[in-house]
C-alpha cells in the first residue's frame, strides 16, 4: 500500500514538473534598448565608417614591439563593460585615483574586464596630448580593476609618458582615440564593441559601438 501510494504521488510531481516546463515563458526583454556608433561622425555616410576614420586603436604593439597588435588582439578583451568617468577640464586635467574613488562612491566599482571612456565635458580642440588619466590611476584600473582599454575623445601622444605607455602594453590594454558621441553614454551599464582591421596594424582604424540599456 506503502509503493502505491508513492508511485501515485511520483507521478503527479512528474506530471506537475511536465506541465510547468510546457507553460509559455515570458518574452526575454532585450537588455539594451540602443546602439551609439563612437566612430568619428566625420565618416558616417561611407559604407565603411571604420576607413580613414579619425578614430583608431592603439595596440601593444605599438608601444612595446612584439606585443599583440591591432588585430591579434583576443576578441574577448574587444567587448567589454564600458563605463564613462567626466574629466574636469580645469588643470591638470587628468582623471586621478581620488576621481575614481569619488566614482566608484557614485556607481559602484568599476566591473572587471572594463574599457574606461574619458569624457570632456567641453571639447576646445583634438589636439595631441598625453593620456588625461595619471599614472596612478592608470595602474590602480589595470592591476585591480582589470581593464582592457581606454576610450578617448581626442588623440593621443602615448610617447610623452614612457613609463604608462609601457604598462598599458604590459598589461595588455588599448587605447581608442578619436572616439566621438560619448556624450550620449551613461555612466555605467553600457557595452562597447571594438572592431579594428584585420592584419598586423600597431594602429589601425576602428569601428567602435556602444550598446546603450
Amino acid at each position: 500500500m506503502r509503493i502505491r501510494s508513492f508511485i501515485i504521488a511520483y507521478a503527479l510531481v512528474l506530471a506537475l514538473l511536465l506541465f510547468a516546463d510546457r507553460r509559455p515563458k515570458p518574452a526575454q526583454q532585450d537588455r539594451y534598448s540602443h546602439i551609439i556608433d563612437l566612430t568619428d561622425e566625420q565618416n558616417a555616410a561611407n559604407q565603411n565608417p571604420a576607413a580613414d576614420s579619425r578614430t583608431r586603436i592603439i595596440a601593444p604593439d605599438s608601444l612595446i614591439p612584439g606585443t599583440w597588435t591591432a588585430g591579434q588582439i583576443p576578441p574577448e578583451r574587444l567587448i567589454a563593460p564600458l563605463v564613462v568617468m567626466d574629466l574636469n577640464v580645469a588643470p591638470p586635467a587628468q582623471i586621478s585615483l581620488d576621481d575614481i574613488a569619488d566614482w566608484e562612491k557614485q556607481h559602484g566599482v568599476v566591473p572587471q574586464g572594463a574599457v574606461v571612456a574619458i569624457r570632456r565635458p567641453i571639447v576646445h580642440n583634438q589636439s595631441t596630448r598625453e593620456l588625461p588619466i595619471t599614472d596612478g590611476a592608470a595602474l590602480f584600473l589595470m592591476d585591480a580593476r582589470y581593464t582592457t582599454g581606454f576610450d578617448i575623445d581626442e588623440s593621443a601622444n602615448l610617447q610623452s609618458d614612457r613609463v604608462l605607455a609601457r604598462q598599458i602594453a604590459l598589461h595588455g590594454n588599448y587605447v581608442v582615440e578619436g572616439a566621438s558621441h560619448l556624450a550620449g553614454i551613461p555612466a555605467t551599464g553600457s557595452l562597447i564593441i571594438v572592431a579594428p582591421a584585420k592584419g598586423k596594424l600597431r594602429a589601425a582604424p576602428v569601428r567602435v559601438l556602444a550598446m546603450v540599456r
